[in-house]
């Protein structure tokens, strides 16, 4: 069965054949920057969180012998990993195009962490929620 499209050189899946690929024994390498994939994460067995940041440092602890996925928010950074570890002579790699935003869109299983939620109003400017930071600091006051 062939599974997803091709472009741009890499082969590109949907949330939905990712988490079918997955059932079959693929992992889920989530690329986000740990402030950003703690607190919405991917409801499979199979999940490596390994920023982007760190990916060169630790791209020879990813296995050779399972299909690896990479995902990010919507799949642009995800992207750009496949292109990097198809560089280093990986074969079974697939960019999940869409990312956990389509994931979630999808109804795909997810785990979250409340403590883990940010606001801001872009990307820039994105931190941890104000009740949030209340709690952490112990008191619960407002400040």
């Amino acid at each position: 069965m062939t599974r997803g499209f091709f472009a741009h050189g890499i082969q590109n899946l949907t949330p939905g054949e990712s988490y079918e690929l997955c059932g079959e024994g693929a992992v889920i390498v989530d690329v986000r920057e740990s402030y950003l994939s703690n607190y919405k994460m991917f409801g499979v067995d199979k999940v490596c969180y390994l920023p982007f940041s760190e990916l060169d440092k630790s791209l020879s602890d990813l296995p050779h012998d399972l299909p690896l996925i990479f995902a990010d928010a919507v799949g642009l950074k995800s992207r750009e990993a496949v292109l990097v570890m198809i560089s280093h002579g990986y074969k079974n790699v697939y960019n999940m195009a869409g990312g956990i935003v389509d994931w979630e869109r999808d109804g795909l299983p997810l785990s979250t962490d409340i403590s883990a939620r940010l606001s801001g109003s872009c990307m820039c400017q994105l931190k941890q929620r104000e009740g949030i930071r209340r709690q952490a600091s112990g008191n619960g006051q407002k400040k």
